[in-house]
């Protein structure tokens, strides 16, 4: 499997950024690349075709595609809906939080609805501690939960995806 030249062109303004040598610290932004581009996952051909681009062993792409919470190995929902779990957000109710979200969505933990719309995930610290609990949604953080907030949050985009 050979990336597209649009693809192709990407990475090489990329790793362009960073000095002679050095292609491995165009990993990150690469494989971000990748997952927008595609169904919003990696694949092990698409993360092999990324070591071989950037000339590094494929077991260090797959080691940082795995750490990361913000890659996904298998497809997702429209709306991941990333709930931080650590300590600060957990006493302010995060876990209350995911179990609303998993009884009004009908998920579990890393599942996606059946209409591909949303995927629950759990996060470890999303450093805003000051505003637990907390998730992240795309870009975006979303503060201060409650289930009123994930019911206007979920209808929001349900509202956006039609």
């Amino acid at each position: 499997m050979a990336f597209s030249k649009e693809i192709t062109e990407k990475i090489k303004q990329i790793t362009d950024r960073y000095p002679s040598g050095r292609q491995k610290s165009a990993l990150i932004p690469v494989l971000h690349l990748i997952q927008e581009t595609g169904n919003n996952s990696l694949t092990i051909e698409q993360m092999d075709e990324v070591a071989a681009v950037l000339q590094i062993t494929p077991i260090e792409v797959y080691e940082v595609a795995t750490f990361y919470t913000m890659f996904n190995l298998k497809p997702v929902g429209k709306y991941v809906l990333e709930v931080c779990q650590t300590g600060p957000c957990m006493l302010n109710g995060s876990d209350e939080i995911i179990e609303y979200i998993k009884q009004k969505l009908g998920i579990k933990n890393g599942e996606t609805t059946a209409d591909g719309l949303f995927t629950l995930k759990t996060a470890e610290c999303l450093g805003a501690c000051g505003y637990a609990p907390m998730m992240q949604l795309g870009k975006t953080y979303r503060e201060f939960l409650t289930k009123e907030k994930i019911d206007d949050i979920l209808d929001q985009c349900r509202a956006a995806a039609n």
